[in-house]
């Protein structure tokens, strides 16, 4: 999908995939940004990124993407990427259990770097290979409820809620971006309203002590 990179835009959300490494992160992104699968796709190399434009209501995001390597060695290069990340696909394979319990390391990484209102969606990829599956759905799900994130199983290959786990992410950062927008907002208006009934507080004293100084006088 073609990008407008000179297009204005309301909001910037950068956001990150991570899990171990080959577990698919490199087609997950390809596959949202450009709607594209390579079957010779190579590990990812420290950090690379990609953008997408998405509407929501009247609000156009840039939503960019940060593909990081699940290898140990590029760990000290990556963490640093999570900070100011708004959201983060947390991406484990279904036919590998032994990345499905490499979540919980991946989790902790992500909360000691992370934003603490981080949107984190629990991904387990290549469900189109169910007859080789290690990882029940329910695990998924079970694992997913109890750290409080959502969940989604998805194949790249198939082009199977890709799309929908990327837009369920943006949409709830959106969310919480708005809200605290609102908030802001509200407290601002507040703030601006008690300053102008300080300052009327103020001027109606002192109208009130220059009529009695008249008086005195006038007696």
């Amino acid at each position: 999908m073609e990008d407008s990179f000179d297009e204005d835009c309301d909001y910037l959300f950068k956001a990150v995939l991570i899990g171990d490494s080959a577990v698919g992160k490199s087609n997950l992104l390809s596959r949202f940004a450009r709607n594209e699968f390579r079957l010779d796709s190579k590990p990812t190399i420290g950090v690379e990124f990609a953008y997408r434009n998405i509407k929501i209501g009247d609000k156009l995001i840039k939503a960019q993407i940060w593909d990081t390597a699940g290898q140990e060695r590029f760990r000290a290069i990556t963490s640093s990427y999570y900070r100011g990340a708004l959201g983060a696909l947390l991406v484990y394979d279904i036919t590998r259990n032994a990345t499905f319990a490499n979540v919980k390391k991946w989790l902790k990484e992500l909360r000691e770097f992370g934003k603490p209102d981080m949107v984190v969606v629990l991904v387990g990829n290549k469900c189109d290979l169910g007859q080789t599956r290690e990882v029940g759905e329910e695990e998924g799900r079970e694992f997913a409820e109890k750290e409080g994130l959502c969940f989604m199983e998805t194949s790249a290959l198939e082009n199977v809620n890709v799309e929908e786990a990327f837009l369920h992410m943006i949409n709830k950062i959106h969310e919480i971006t708005s809200q605290k927008s609102l908030e802001a907002k509200i407290l601002n208006d507040n703030t601006t309203k008690s300053l102008l009934a300080a300052k009327e507080i103020v001027h109606i004293d002192h109208e009130v002590t220059a009529t009695k100084q008249t008086t005195c006088c006038s007696a």
